[in-house]
């Protein structure tokens, strides 16, 4: 189903510098787009795609969101484990919506509170190509797993991952859940609420337990996609 247009693009060069608006991107299977400070082979959050509509709605500068692609349609209404074909090579893998920061607060006061779940959505790259603006977007359908919103469930997604024998460190966590490093703090308190299923998968970096230390490789594999016209 044709849902709409990118709009316009833009890459973030280095974590927390602003957005750059760029004629096309070059989306990398498995890494994210090129140039871009988020991508990595083992991030959830390699891109993000944010409406057009929440730019009018709260009157908000170019790129205030920080998302690299911008579409003619909503996207709080895409669902975790949609795939979505962009022009006619690029596939994506809608992960999770974008929660809204107190970053968001310098554009306009109360924004993180006042837009909820039109942030954005974060995607991987499934297969890689050229996006230009213009591009049509289509939604293929949910064809892979779903990842939660809530990222207290995707922490535990995560550990339920993690290789009997083996342990995660904290940050690995944080990263492949898709959340800040400063949750890290939050992690003993919150595993340890989880009961002794889950004691001793996550450790702190400087932790002595000899146990083998899981990356997350494997994570976001999935089976060969059965994608119409591919």
């Amino acid at each position: 189903m044709n849902i709409g247009h990118i709009k316009a693009l833009a890459l973030r060069t280095k974590a927390g510098s602003p957005p750059r608006q760029v004629a096309c991107a070059d989306a990398i299977e498995a890494r994210g787009l090129l140039g871009d400070a988020h991508a990595g082979r083992l991030s959830p959050r390699q891109l993000l795609l944010a409406g057009e509509g929440v730019y009018r709605d709260f009157a908000l500068p170019m790129h205030a969101l920080r998302e690299n692609l911008l579409l003619d349609a909503e996207t709080a209404g895409l669902a975790s484990g949609s795939v979505l074909r962009i022009g006619s090579d690029v596939l994506l893998r809608l992960m999770f919506q974008c929660e809204a920061c107190g970053k968001l607060d310098a554009c306009r006061p109360a924004l993180s509170r006042d837009i909820g779940l039109r942030r954005g959505v974060l995607a991987r790259v499934l297969r890689g190509g050229v996006i230009r603006p213009g591009d049509a977007v289509r939604d293929e359908g949910l064809l892979l797993p779903a990842w939660s919103d809530d990222w207290r469930a995707r922490v535990i997604q995560v550990l339920d991952a993690v290789p009997p024998g083996s342990v995660i460190e904290y940050r690995d966590l944080a990263r492949l859940a898709g959340i800040a490093s400063t949750y890290c703090r939050g992690f003993p308190r919150m595993i340890a609420r989880l009961g002794r299923a889950y004691a001793n998968k996550a450790v702190p970096a400087q932790s002595a337990l000899p146990y083998p230390r899981w990356r997350g490789d494997g994570l976001f594999d999935h089976p060969p996609l059965e994608v119409p016209g591919l």
